[in-house]
Parts: C-alpha cells; sequence; structure tokens
C-alpha cells in the first residue's frame, strides 16, 4: 500500500485492532501451565522458566529492533515480527511435545513480540499527525492490557472445548489476521527516517551513565518481575486453591486471571493521574510499598474464604499497576530528546528482564518450600514483594 491518507482515527483503530490480534496467544502459557506441567511432568521451576522464556526472547531482540525503527520503517519490522509470532505458535501446535521443544517455541514468540508492541507503537506514531501522538499512544498502550486480558479470558472459554493444540492454532491464525491488518491497512512511511547524528555507542554511553533512567530502569525491572510473576502463576494458584477447597469464586481461573488483567487499564491511567497530581517521586515511593503489603498479605491469606481470597488477589492486581505508566512517562519526559529512543529501549530491555526473573523466582520458591502446600504457594507471593521492593529501591535512588 503507498503512503497513508487514512484519517488518525482509522490508523489508531487498525493498530490497536493489530496489537489486540497478535497478543492472542501472549497468555497461553500462563493459562495451560497446570495442564501442560501435569502433562510433561514438570517440576514448578521449569514451569517457571517456561513462562519466562518468553521475556528472555523479548529482552534479547528489542535493544535492535527498537533501535533499527530510527533508520527503517518500523511498519516492516512490525509485519516481519508479527509472522515470526503466527510461525512461533503454529510450531507450538505442532512440534512441542515436552520442555525443550516448548522452551524454543515460547522464546521466539517473545522474539515476536519484542518488534510488535513497541514497533508498533513507533509505527503509529510516525503517522500521525503531533497533535494526537500523545492521544494515540495512550489508547495503543491500554491496548496492550486488553489483549493480555482477552488472551487469559478466551483460552479460558474454549478449555473444556479445544485441546492446548488448537488454541495455539487458533492464536497463530490471530497473529497471521494482525499481518494482514496491518500490511493491508497502514501504508509505507510518508518520509525517510532520519539518520541520527551522533553514533550510537555514544548515545549509549549517555544512557548507562545517567543516574535517573538507570533508577527508572531499576523500577521497572522491579514492577515486570512482580507483574508477570503474578501473571504467570495466577492461574495455577487459582487451580490449587479450587483443588483444595472446590468454590465457585475459583471454578473458572481464567476469568478471573482475564478481570485481574483488564484492572491494569484503569489503575496505570490512574496511576498516571496521581504522578501528575502529587508529584511523579512521591507518587512512586507511596504505591510501590502500597503493593509491596498487598502481596505479603496475599502471601497470608491462605485460609480465608475464597471470596474474600479473589477479591484481595484482585486488589493487588490493581495495585501493582499503580506505577506502571507513571514509571513509563517519567522516562520519557525526564529524558533528552536526543537519547529518547536508546533511553527506551534500554528501559524495554532492562525492564522485561523482570518479566524473566518472576516467574522463575516464584517456581523455584514453590519447589523450594512444595508445590502443593500453603507455605509453597506463599513463598512465591514473597518473591513477588521482594521484586516491588527492589524497584522502590531504585527509584529511591534518583532523588
Amino acid at each position: 500500500m503507498a503512503n497513508d491518507t487514512r484519517s488518525p482515527a482509522a490508523l489508531v483503530s487498525i493498530f490497536c485492532a493489530a496489537e489486540v490480534a497478535s497478543m492472542a496467544g501472549f497468555a497461553l502459557v500462563p493459562s495451560l501451565l497446570p495442564l501442560l506441567s501435569q502433562q510433561w511432568q514438570l517440576s514448578a521451576t521449569q514451569g517457571g522458566w517456561l513462562s519466562g522464556i518468553f521475556f528472555l526472547g523479548y529482552i534479547l531482540a528489542v535493544p535492535l529492533l527498537v533501535s533499527l525503527t530510527d533508520r527503517i520503517d518500523a511498519r516492516r519490522i512490525y509485519l516481519g515480527s508479527a509472522a515470526l509470532t503466527a510461525v512461533a505458535l503454529a510450531g507450538f501446535a505442532v512440534f512441542a511435545d515436552g520442555f525443550v521443544a516448548a522452551l524454543g517455541c515460547w522464546w521466539l514468540a517473545g522474539l515476536g513480540l519484542a518488534g510488535t508492541y513497541m514497533p508498533g507503537l513507533k509505527a503509529m506514531a510516525d503517522r500521525l499527525p503531533i497533535a494526537v501522538q500523545s492521544r494515540g499512544a495512550a489508547f495503543y498502550t491500554a491496548t496492550f492490557g486488553v489483549g493480555a486480558g482477552l488472551s487469559y479470558l478466551w483460552s479460558e472459554l474454549v478449555r473444556d472445548q479445544l485441546p492446548w493444540q488448537g488454541q495455539f492454532a487458533i492464536a497463530a491464525a490471530a497473529a497471521t489476521l494482525a499481518v494482514l491488518l496491518v500490511w493491508q491497512g497502514v501504508g509505507t512511511r510518508p518520509q525517510p527516517v532520519a539518520a541520527h547524528s551522533t553514533p550510537a555507542p555514544l548515545l549509549w554511553r549517555r544512557v548507562v551513565r545517567d543516574r535517573r533512567i538507570l533508577a527508572f530502569c531499576g523500577a521497572y525491572f522491579g514492577h515486570n518481575w512482580e507483574l508477570f510473576g503474578f501473571r504467570s502463576w495466577l492461574v495455577a494458584y487459582l487451580a490449587w486453591t479450587h483443588l483444595r477447597q472446590p468454590d465457585a469464586w475459583t471454578a473458572l481461573p481464567g476469568v478471573i486471571a482475564a478481570i485481574a488483567t483488564f484492572l491494569a487499564v484503569p489503575a496505570s491511567i490512574l496511576g498516571n493521574e496521581g504522578a501528575h497530581r502529587w508529584g511523579r517521586l512521591r507518587w512512586l515511593q507511596t504505591v510501590m510499598p502500597f503493593s509491596c503489603a498487598l502481596a505479603l498479605l496475599v502471601a497470608a491469606s491462605g485460609d480465608l474464604p475464597s471470596a474474600w481470597r479473589v477479591l484481595l488477589l484482585l486488589l493487588y492486581a490493581a495495585s501493582m499497576n499503580l506505577d506502571s505508566a507513571a514509571l513509563t512517562a517519567g522516562l520519557l519526559t525526564e529524558t533528552a530528546p536526543e537519547i529518547r529512543g536508546t533511553a527506551l529501549a534500554f528501559y524495554s530491555t532492562i525492564g522485561f528482564a523482570g518479566g524473566f526473573v518472576g516467574p522463575v523466582a516464584f517456581g523455584m520458591a514453590l519447589d523450594g518450600f512444595g508445590r502443593s502446600t500453603l507455605l509453597g504457594w506463599s513463598a512465591g507471593f514473597v518473591t513477588l514483594a521482594c521484586g516491588v521492593a527492589f524497584g522502590r529501591w531504585a527509584i529511591g535512588r534518583s532523588a
């Protein structure tokens, strides 16, 4: 397709729809982890690796792919990466017959996310008038939570009708739809990409020597440690809870996980508004300890009735997103424009490293203290508290 003539609203709609489609498989491994662990006789540590390897793929690819968007049209990177996502999900459906094969396919899916999420934002922003770029970016980033929540939800709804292989096949088809949406609906970049006058090594040197950037990156690492550790093990925790004490509140763990993920959208928006009103640093230094306290409260809530425990989990899920937009917006507003792209690549790399550490640390705690015991699951939630506590320490270093 030639240069874009679509309205800004149409472009934002296309990119948001493509984002949801490309993320159809985002939560399949966490949703299916109890089943896959049983079929393949996985330890909890292996289960943590299987969830976390997705983010390891992301952090290995994102510095290169995001940096490339300064030199070539981000649309090309998006198309290739969405196609890779489809291949990885189809490969999981066909070839994943155990831990090692599943690990490889899920790692490739993480590479695909690295080339669709931030490059998709860049491709959209490049085609929008400056006056609407901020609003378009807000819709796009909020859609990440919608896509993740829908991934949990549809997997739960078809759980009894489709084998897990069929779920991955459907997700692969949805990623293919994302390719078609952007390929047919978004034109080539109207202006050539401007080359950077400053050599890349000098940009990276400025970024890693900036105390404020390092503080935001460390806080984002702790945030993602907590967030993705929680999301990776939530369905398994609810399934274990239901086996221990059958109850209507825990009968559909995927639905609870979807609601918990959807809560990220309003919580993130509220968090950014709170940071504007009370000051970013003050806000972050308040909400991160609050989330840490709730993690410890969840760890100690094993004997509560299921209804109260689910409500506490949902409150905790909302609390851990009160810092998300405030952190990202803080990095962008407090970074010099000429190093902003490099800083964003570094921020994403360090931050999503936490997305790898969180699920693995939770799994190791389960193996260490007993996967079938209340003590084991309590220890897992304590690791999430450790993650956000590290984030709180890191952001304090910016003062």
